[in-house]
């Protein structure tokens, strides 16, 4: 009996462990980082605090205040008229160091909105390709995805391409491999891309985000700001003739819409590149939506037809 109710509790004990694993997966808590939890703001505040302290002259003693005399006073040598002597009054110098402004790189749970944003565009606009854009992505710190995510996912078929697609940010499958729209999203992008003659060799893809949010939540506003001029960047870099936007979140920052992606999508919307260059971007609905509503597929497939007739040269203002 003794055995029995052991063994009863062992297997509520097993229960319990995986419902509280279920709970950390189903919450974006899908892998270990590290051995031991990590306090990201403190991180970042404590190179700022001790910067701080390290600026701050030492306390000194000083006795109880006395009366202050005034400064005393300079007798200059008199002039060479010989007749007016000059007072003056020692002033202290005006001539103190300008501090430096501080700066937001490496500190993304600290950084103020704007700051990081402002970093990260001046930092793209340096980079002359699309390895280097890459390459700066990978030691950015600006952003608090990077952190969360396993991987950086940049880019995925052929940066020469007509067609660029952008969509939101990676998924599980796509901060695992570090590749974008590799899931079952990816899959159906893979086929509505071959039915209208296109696949990864003949087409670019890339996202808004380049870094997986916990629990495949959508990005913050700020983080979709910190990470908009590099995509921007990655975009003249590619330089496509049509540039597709996957989704309503990717369509509303590329192309300044408010409109939901139902109302936006077949149109196609004027997209100025940074040196003045303008190219047609095309709003259309991003595969994971597809997935979960099937009887749209219709309006994405004539979308794609759109697409296919702009590559064409058939399209109407071409």
């Amino acid at each position: 009996m003794e055995a029995m109710t052991a063994n009863h509790a062992d297997t509520d004990a097993r229960a319990d462990l995986i419902s509280y694993l279920d709970f950390h997966v189903e919450a974006g808590v899908d892998a270990a980082l590290d051995e031991r939890p990590h306090d990201r703001f403190a991180e970042a505040e404590a190179p700022q605090a001790s910067a701080q302290k390290q600026s701050e002259p030492a306390p000194r003693h000083e006795p109880p205040p006395t009366r202050r005399e005034p400064p005393p006073m300079r007798r200059e040598a008199p002039s060479d008229e010989g007749s007016v002597l000059e007072f003056r009054r020692e002033l202290p110098s005006r001539d103190a160091p300008a501090r430096e402004p501080p700066r937001t790189y490496g500190n993304a749970a600290g950084a103020k909105p704007g700051e990081a944003a402002d970093d990260a565009r001046a930092r793209a606009e340096q980079m002359k390709t699309l390895d280097e854009l890459e390459a700066l992505l990978r030691g950015f710190e600006g952003c608090g995805l990077r952190f969360t995510a396993k991987n950086l996912v940049f880019a995925d078929g052929n940066p020469q391409a007509r067609v660029m697609f952008v969509g939101e940010a990676p998924g599980a499958d796509e901060d695992r491999i570090g590749k974008p729209f590799m899931g079952r999203s990816g899959q159906l992008l893979d086929r509505m891309m071959a039915a209208i003659g296109l696949d990864r060799t003949s087409a670019y893809i890339s996202n808004v985000v380049p870094w997986r949010p916990p629990g495949n939540r959508n990005p913050t506003p700020q983080e979709i700001s910190i990470c908009r001029p590099f995509v921007e960047r990655q975009i003249e870099l590619a330089n496509p003739d049509i540039l597709v936007c996957l989704g309503a979140p990717a369509t509303q920052t590329l192309t300044g819409t408010k409109d939901g992606i139902l109302k936006a999508r077949g149109r196609f919307y004027p997209y100025r590149l940074g040196d003045g260059r303008e190219i047609r971007a095309l709003a259309t609905l991003h595969p994971a939506y597809l997935l979960r509503q099937p009887v749209q597929k219709r309006l994405a497939w004539r979308d794609f037809r759109m697409l296919k007739s702009a590559l064409d040269g058939s399209a109407s203002g071409k």
